[in-house]
């Protein structure tokens, strides 16, 4: 058995996302990517850069680096597997992951994900433009676990009363057809919806990210209609009861319309947390790489098919 078992490792070898050329489904579940040319499509959108990063790993191709550093984010894999995996050393294991987080986070950051009114109409699925024709943007907070911090003030800020956990807080966006669209940094878990929008750019006049009439479409708690007043932008979220014992059967049925409709970022947040880094305790070494982190894995999200048809 010990000679079957060497000699099927010798076979294996190294891995390598060449070997995995005709096996999509092991490239997709190691890299979310559905094949080997969707992989290649997005190893070859981060440009020339790749040849050049700051730490260079000789034993191993820029391609295969990037495989490892996604399998990291995808499958969560301890870097002593990868290294066992890729013949590396643990240490260098953590630094090829270090460095291709932060390269794919600016190489990314480059892209513009904000898309036009204009385009955001033309993509729109009918029956979302019928009901909320002018919505821009469908927000939602999403939380990461995180590894308990050992200073007090910083569990503290961490802790998540909703997730009765530390935990660090995004703001994600997507369009009515379900592109990812904004991607806010990461906050301790302790803060707010609304904290987390007001200082975000969706506020920055200055970015000219909204046009007058436009709309958003958030959760009932995400109270924030003042602070988009000023650009004449509303905001759609499911009736409150202030103080009502129940809803007005028209206000029922506009919350099952933005209810239908808004379920289209919870899909989105779904997809990005495919990526298993996303839903276990991210280890204190990690925690100042969370922001890049999530950046990245959402950004990687928008490189698939798109996930809300025509009539949605």
């Amino acid at each position: 058995m010990q000679q079957e078992m060497g000699v099927h490792c010798t076979l294996l070898g190294r891995f390598s996302i060449e070997n995995l050329e005709n096996d999509p489904k092991r490239v997709q579940y190691y890299t979310s990517f559905r094949d080997y040319e969707h992989f290649m499509l997005f190893f070859n959108c981060l440009g020339p850069a790749v040849n050049e990063l700051n730490y260079q790993c000789l034993s191993l191709t820029p391609k295969d680096q990037l495989f490892m550093c996604l399998m990291k984010l995808r499958q969560n894999k301890e870097d002593l597997e990868l290294s066992f995996l890729f013949e590396v050393s643990e240490s260098t294991v953590s630094k090829i992951v270090i460095t291709w987080i932060n390269f794919m986070y600016f190489q990314l950051k480059e892209i513009n994900i904000w898309p036009s009114r204009d385009i955001v109409t033309d993509y729109m699925p009918d029956d979302f433009k019928y009901k909320f024709a002018t919505t821009r943007v469908i927000l939602d907070a999403t939380e990461t676990p995180i590894q308990k911090p050992s200073h007090v003030d910083a569990q503290s800020v961490t802790w998540s009363s909703y997730k009765h956990k530390n935990t660090i807080k995004t703001m994600i966006g997507c369009t009515p057809r379900g592109t990812v669209s904004y991607v806010s940094d990461a906050y301790g878990g302790s803060a707010s919806d609304r904290q987390i929008i007001e200082k975000s750019e969706l506020l920055q006049l200055n970015l000219n990210l909204f046009e007058q009439k436009d709309s958003i479409m958030a959760d009932r708690g995400i109270m924030v209609q003042d602070l988009f007043a000023a650009q004449d932008v509303k905001v759609n979220t499911p009736t409150m009861l202030k103080g009502k014992s129940q809803l007005e059967p028209e206000e029922v049925v506009r919350d099952r319309r933005v209810a239908s409709k808004r379920i289209h970022i919870e899909r989105v947040i779904g997809l990005a947390k495919t990526f298993k880094i996303l839903k276990n305790e991210l280890p204190s070494g990690k925690l100042i790489l969370g922001s890049r982190i999530i950046f990245v894995c959402f950004s990687i999200a928008n490189f698939r098919k798109c996930i809300v048809n025509e009539n949605a």
